[in-house]
């Protein structure tokens, strides 16, 4: 590969998995036992081109930074692939507002018009080499074990047309360099994980499964479409990168350099640049809703746990490299925006930590093994949100950190879980089975790995990168401690400043021009009101929530642990006698994760070297956000109260399931009302049902009762008329001559008397 480009190679990487699509589709059927070549092949190819481009911009960026100099360059490639669309003259920027073209000097060409041009460009950074990595590895290792586990399925090819369709999208998403790009296949994705989820559609549960998630998701991708056409009123273009207009002069992307960046090079500037008043607000908001529709933060996480209807395979590809990843690396890529509005930024913690600790008490009384790892996700992904929307260099980093070891330590869960259920003869449900150490020793010993990851024991992956999260919460709500109270005014309070002289006025998206008065009042308001939540002791709760959700984290987990491979050995029916440990197909990719859920946090922590590459993306290279660069510290008090509240969740949950019978009384059934609100998952679906399901379903049996009364009677009624009409005349043609002649007679003398008549007025 040294002879190759790397923008060969960064276009390899989608097109290799979407090849193995296509040949499974068509070949699949011939291949027999084989269709998974195709698939294996290219996405196999793309793992390999994603570390050997990981490599290359690593080195790269040692080379921008100087080695390890400060401050770090911002590290970036742009391939085009092709024009898909140009419209001449579709942008006419307002003559005197900032949100023309924010960030660039006034001149002749500032409030030039401009062409709408969607150009589908592939862009090669620090987050995109990360996020390549992941799904095309943690998916090469998912889609070996499948080979074991969908042997039998008579939908084989299908499934791995699906997969390997699937890992081609999410490549495409993070390596897209433009939103409506990155629009497109975010509903590749939701559409992927519709077939995936609903993959065995004959089954009544996976096909509503599939239905609920497709809907759900629907709500998010409505708030990025918006968020899309608002951007393009603010910005006049959708790229994330510069690009040249038609007289040579620079058209400034997004999030690209030229609005990063001063005239000067790599001196950075503040949060400036960006729509001002309530539309830069109303944009990372609805980018917020994005995300939490395919991340399943609340409160559009309720299509996760259902979507574990699908095949194991498919689930640990969703929770751990593909869809749900999309929400964390949307905000991510998108951090100037929301570092430039500190309200939107500290609402995205907010959901977050809501998500972690609603979703960790959800799983504490869930049996179904896959459904806890599925509260388990949108707990983690929780934790992701929370470090997001510190807006702090740390946070962004620790956030992709914990998503990285996360994809390591979900996959190996939920690949053991798939090796249970797959001994267990589809059994999931953990009261039915117990003691699985004995029969099934590598899936005990892996799973155990992945749970010590996921609980945060040390030195296993999550430790370190879930006392990053808190670190950088902790940072928040007590700056002094960390020293760093001189340095919370460059990210937080640059960016408020620099945006007030925005906020007297709100963007007229559909002119283009700048409203005062009323509008820009309510625009301040809503600013100031979720400004007012950017407070310590907000934070303070956060992190608290967030530090609950450790200790519950840890008992959730090896309440699992116990119930499914401790106490006597108990099997169910529907596995016979034949209960035994997975093949080796199933059993290496379990081996392989769990050795990375146990040393990749130790490796990436001890080198600091994630953190340093990750901060040479481009947005994260913004002023704003790499002012609170901090150097790497261990903070032993951080890590005692993480390790301490892992420890107390572990004994809690060893004194309540440890060696017994699992279908026996469990310890949380001293939780009483608790218990029930948590069972029932905080009745967000019976919530949903009655103010959203049941209404719609009312209106349109309403709307069916006045289609068929009214409106089919109107039309029917009108579609008579001619026939009473033609009913009448068939009368009159009886076929007899003597009537016709009579007829005749008559309308003569008919006639006459009517002369006669007029003849005599």
């Amino acid at each position: 590969m040294e002879n190759i480009s790397p923008s060969t190679l960064l276009m390899m990487v989608p097109l290799l998995p979407l090849a193995g699509a296509i040949l499974t589709l068509l070949f699949g059927k011939a291949l027999g036992s084989r269709a998974h070549l195709p698939a294996i092949a290219g996405i196999a190819g793309a793992a390999l081109i994603s570390l050997v481009l990981l490599v290359s911009t690593s080195l790269e960026v040692g080379v921008a930074a100087g080695l390890h100099a400060e401050p770090v360059r911002p590290v970036e490639m742009i391939t085009p692939l092709w024009q898909w669309a140009t419209v001449e003259n579709a942008y006419t920027p307002a003559a005197d507002t900032h949100a023309a073209i924010p960030g660039t000097p006034l001149s002749a060409t500032t409030h030039e018009v401009r062409p709408f041009s969607i150009t589908v460009a592939l862009r090669l950074d620090p987050l995109t080499a990360t996020m390549l990595s992941i799904i095309t590895c943690v998916g090469l290792l998912v889609a070996i074990y499948s080979i074991g586990y969908m042997h039998h399925d008579p939908g084989y090819p299908r499934f791995f047309s699906l997969f390997a369709l699937f890992v081609f999208s999410m490549t495409m998403l993070v390596a897209a360099s433009n939103f409506l790009i990155v629009y497109v296949f975010w509903e590749a994705v939701g559409a992927c994980s519709y077939l995936l989820i609903g993959f065995w559609f004959y089954k009544p549960e996976a096909a509503r499964a599939a239905k609920k998630a497709f809907l759900v998701n629907r709500i998010g991708d409505f708030g990025l479409a918006v968020a899309i056409f608002l951007l393009w009123m603010s910005y006049g273009t959708l790229d994330f990168h510069d690009t040249l207009s038609a007289n040579g002069t620079i058209v400034p992307g997004i999030l690209g350099q030229t609005r990063l960046a001063d005239a000067g090079g790599y001196q950075l500037s503040d949060a400036a640049g960006f729509a001002g008043g309530t539309i830069g607000t109303v944009i990372c908001l609805l980018l917020l809703l994005a995300a939490c529709g395919k991340s399943a933060q609340v409160p559009l996480h309720v299509w996760l746990p259902d979507a574990m209807e699908g095949p194991t395979p498919a689930s640990a590809l969703i929770h751990a490299a593909t869809m749900v990843t999309a929400g964390v690396y949307l905000v991510t890529r998108c951090a100037p925006l929301f570092v430039a509005y500190p309200g939107a930024l500290v609402m995205v913690s907010i959901v977050g930590a809501t998500t972690a600790m609603v979703a960790a008490l959800i799983a504490t009384v869930q049996n179904d093994l896959k459904r806890v790892l599925a509260y388990s996700t949108i707990s983690q992904l929780g934790y992701m949100f929370a470090s997001l929307g510190t807006g702090t260099l740390l946070g962004f980093t620790a956030a992709i950190f914990h998503l990285l070891t996360h994809a390591f330590f979900k996959a190996l869960l939920f690949l053991g879980a798939g090796s249970v259920m797959h001994s267990m003869g589809g059994v999931i449900d953990m009261r039915r089975f117990g003691g699985l150490r004995r029969v099934m020793p590598i899936t005990a010993a892996t799973f155990l790995c992945g749970a010590c990851a996921l609980a945060g024991v040390a030195p296993f992956a999550g430790f370190f990168s879930k006392d990053e999260i808190l670190a950088t919460l902790h940072s928040k709500a007590w700056p002094e401690a960390h020293g760093n109270h001189q340095q919370e005014s460059p990210a937080a309070g640059h960016a408020q400043s620099d945006m007030s002289r925005f906020m007297p006025t709100a963007l007229n998206v559909s002119t283009g021009t700048t409203a005062v008065g009323s509008a820009g009042s309510n625009a301040a308001s809503v600013n100031d009101g979720l400004n007012s939540l950017n407070r310590p002791d907000v934070w303070q709760l956060l992190f608290s929530m967030s530090l609950v959700t450790a200790g519950l984290t840890a008992f959730y987990t090896f309440r699992a642990v116990f119930m499914t491979f401790t106490g006597p050995l108990r099997v169910p029916e529907e596995a016979g006698h034949s209960a035994h440990e997975s093949p080796p197909v199933m059993t290496l990719p379990l081996v392989l994760l769990a050795t990375a859920s146990v040393v990749s946090g130790w490796v990436l922590w001890s080198t600091d070297w994630l953190t340093h590459f990750l901060s040479a993306t481009p947005s994260l290279t913004f002023a704003a956000v790499a002012q609170t660069a901090v150097p790497p510290v261990f903070h032993l008090n951080l890590a005692i109260q993480g390790t301490l509240a892992a420890a107390i969740g572990i004994v809690i949950a060893a004194i309540g399931s440890l060696g017994r019978r699992s279908d026996g009384p469990q310890i949380e059934r001293f939780l009483g009302p608790l218990g029930t609100l948590f069972a029932n998952k905080f009745w967000f679906d019976q919530l949903y049902s009655g103010l959203i399901i049941k209404p719609l379903m009312l209106l349109a049996t309403l709307a069916a009762i006045i289609d068929r009364s009214v409106i089919d009677g109107l039309i029917e009624g009108v579609a008579r008329v001619p026939l009473a009409i033609g009913g009448l005349l068939r009368q009159l043609q009886s076929g007899m001559l003597q009537r016709y002649a009579l007829a005749g007679v008559m309308g003569v003398l008919l006639m006459v008397l009517v002369l006669a008549w007029q003849l005599r007025s």
